[in-house]
């Protein structure tokens, strides 16, 4: 396919990055660096400018903190000139991009998501006996930098273009190395000399991360052909009604890895019955129905008593603390949850000072389960 050039003066104008600004703003005007920012914007985003035309721009030092969303995960925030810059590159080379990913690859695409790639999930379990659950070891923090530069490279030909994608990438160094890994054709130092790793919590991570496996995705969706093929970043599960075919997926499946510099979990990769449920993207996926997984409704129990203690103390107001359980009730709306909701929020009243005088006010959320609800 051709590769794409003269693409630098399209990243680099003022109307560019004025809606990269805006992009990387949404939900967060409120913060100090974005509010400063945002308060001289025609000034920064022309200093912006003149940094990325002298080649001048260097990313500044990253925030790092750790989040359970559910599990212990630490995210890389970058300063929000540079995040301006991540959204400004993708603005322009994603849609290029587009049109070559599978369509299998559900994660921060337009039109597709976490819904989209539940309820393709879903289709899979009802229709099909088997599923190969698959999961990267790391993956963000395997990401090899050569060969993801590289596979840009062969798609795009704009040097100044090149150059800034290896800034952003080769500016993040992880708290700590991940451990050495060997793979075919490793001498002993290999390992070492390879930069490794994606910030968790960047515009561009996220667009990285699905041109990485691509070409996995290629492979199974095009060659092993299973019946139903979903990957959700480094989560994957291919169905099929023949279990001895899907155990010989395997094998290409991680040779295709191997050549990214990836491994599977191997406590968390293996062949499942439908009929005894899948877990994928925070779901247990049943042929007949889907139920949330244990940790996120934990999660869901720590965020409601953190939003009690807010409220209680002030600093929310009762507006915001719907906003935020309309959300999760949108989300978790998608399965089987009408009872689990209802439990779940008669557990917790929103009262002056803290005491319960509204009991059972956050039930008047809920709104009634739509028919068909389940994907």
């Amino acid at each position: 396919m051709k590769r794409v050039g003269n693409l630098w003066p399209q990243i680099v104008s003022f109307a560019n990055l004025a809606a990269a600004a805006k992009a990387a703003a949404a939900g967060k005007r409120g913060r100090p660096d974005v509010a400063a920012f945002n308060l001289n914007l025609e000034w920064e985003i022309l200093a912006l400018r003149r940094e990325l035309e002298s080649g001048a721009y260097v990313p500044g030092p990253y925030r790092k903190f750790r989040i359970r969303d559910p599990k212990p995960r630490e995210i890389s925030a970058a300063p929000f000139r540079d995040r301006v810059v991540h959204h400004a590159l993708t603005r322009v080379i994603e849609p290029i991009f587009e049109n070559r990913f599978s369509p299998h690859s559900y994660a921060c695409r337009k039109g597709l998501g976490t819904h989209a790639a539940l309820r393709r999930a879903a289709k899979g379990a009802r229709g099909c006996s088997f599923a190969l659950k698959c999961d990267i070891r790391k993956y963000f923090a395997s990401i090899d930098h050569t060969i993801l530069l590289d596979q840009l490279s062969r798609t795009i030909k704009c040097r100044p273009t090149l150059d800034l994608a290896a800034r952003i990438v080769s500016g993040f160094r992880p708290a700590a190395d991940p451990p050495a890994r060997y793979f075919p054709g490793d001498n002993l130092f290999t390992p070492f000399e390879r930069l490794r790793g994606l910030p968790l919590g960047n515009q561009t991570s996220q667009f990285f991360a699905n041109l990485y496996l691509n070409g996995l995705d290629h492979l199974v969706g095009e060659k092993l052909r299973p019946e139903v093929y979903v990957r959700y970043v480094d989560d994957f599960v291919l169905f099929g009604q023949d279990k001895s075919r899907l155990r010989e997926m395997q094998s290409p499946i991680g040779q295709t890895l191997e050549s990214l510099r990836l491994e599977l979990h191997p406590g968390k990769s293996r062949i499942y019955r439908t009929a005894d449920g899948v877990t994928f993207l925070g779901w247990r996926i049943f042929p007949d129905r889907l139920r949330l997984v244990r940790p996120n409704i934990a999660g869901f129990r720590r965020r409601m008593r953190a939003l009690q203690r807010d409220y209680a103390a002030g600093s929310i107001s009762w507006d915001d603390v719907s906003v935020r359980v309309q959300s999760w009730l949108g989300h978790v709306s998608h399965g089987d949850t009408w009872v689990l909701r209802e439990r779940l929020l008669s557990e917790f009243a929103f009262g002056p000072g803290g005491w319960p005088e509204r009991p059972g006010r956050l039930l008047r959320l809920q709104c009634e389960e739509p028919p068909g609800g389940r994907p």
